[in-house]
């Protein structure tokens, strides 16, 4: 344990840059808090990371910086000063952040390699490893979600997008099945980001033209906050591996993830009971690749919608 101090720890992390990463490195974040307990956290990450992680109660300060962007010396290099930082990123910006930083302990996660297989495992030994300590990996957490009791039927989410690659996306035409055959039984919500509003208006087209009108086309329209509520409120939830995917497994929704590419071991829903895996199990599986290399993407071809709403019987 560390000594009593007068004044609080003064923490800088840097997030991860996916949504999906952020939202399985709140383990880790919590027991940096747990370890400290007497703790102010500043957070600088991408707007979607740092949207998920500000009204976390110990987060007194945020820094939003796009990744696309140079790195913005004058940002950095006016912070106060801190008695931690630790980085969950190790790409060369964030390698040059840590140089910059003013922290009498720093710590990053790409100088570090875990034998775990799960990414949140990796994140709580990266963290563990830091401060010399051995506490596990609990759940994912979220700081944001308010759930609506009023809802007066079942929901089901369908989330076709998933920012890391083309690679990764089931199609429009077979999420639309899924919706048609139980739109019946669900109000259907379609969600997706702005780089994703092409596959969520193609599924809205293919219902409309089947006479389906219960459902809302949510891409492109929601604020993180916003989409961890709609996420919070759903009865089943069919999705890739995906930011959402995890969202949803913080909040314990039952889930359908889709996956092709990505391994599950390392990015599936971490401890959520309500949870089943869709995959092929094909000898290319997992290439990891943002495109399929091989061009048959038959990883997430070979997923028929039959498949997926008959595994909603299971999550039951």
């Amino acid at each position: 344990m560390i000594k009593p101090r007068k004044n609080p720890i003064k923490a800088l992390i840097e997030l991860p840059n996916w949504l999906g990463d952020c939202v399985m490195s709140t383990p880790a974040i919590e027991n940096i808090v747990s370890f400290y307990r007497d703790i102010e956290i500043t957070i600088i990450g991408s707007f979607n990371s740092v949207e998920l992680l500000k009204n976390h109660p110990k987060v007194v300060k945020v820094v939003t910086i796009e990744s696309k962007k140079k790195l913005p010396l004058k940002t950095f290099s006016g912070l106060e000063s801190f008695d931690i930082y630790f980085s969950f990123r190790g790409s060369i910006r964030a390698r040059a952040t840590k140089l910059i930083v003013n922290a009498k302990k720093k710590y990053q996660y790409g100088q570090f390699k875990s034998s775990k297989s799960h990414q949140v495992e990796k994140y709580v030994d990266f963290v563990n490893y830091s401060l010399k300590i051995n506490l596990k990996a609990g759940n994912l957490v979220s700081y944001i979600h308010k759930k609506n009791n009023s809802k007066t039927s079942k929901i089901l989410g369908i989330n076709p997008g998933a920012s890391y690659g083309s690679a990764k996306r089931w199609y429009p035409k077979e999420f639309s099945k899924i919706a048609i055959e139980l739109s019946g039984s669900f109000d259907i919500m379609i969600f997706g980001g702005m780089n994703e509003l092409d596959f969520a208006n193609e599924i809205e087209s293919l219902l409309k033209s089947e006479g389906i009108h219960n459902f809302t086309n949510l891409a492109g329209k929601t604020s993180i906050y916003e989409l961890s509520s709609y996420i919070g409120n759903l009865d089943v939830l069919i999705t890739g591996d995906s930011g959402p995917m995890h969202i949803a497994a913080s909040l314990q929704v039952p889930t359908i993830s889709l996956f092709g590419p990505t391994n599950p071991v390392e990015t599936s829903q971490w401890k959520n009971i309500k949870s089943l895996i869709l995959k092929k199990n094909l000898d290319c599986q997992p290439c990891m690749q943002r495109i399929c290399p091989l061009k048959h993407h038959n990883c997430m071809k070979y997923i028929e919608a039959s498949e997926v709403i008959e595994s909603i019987t299971k999550l039951s």
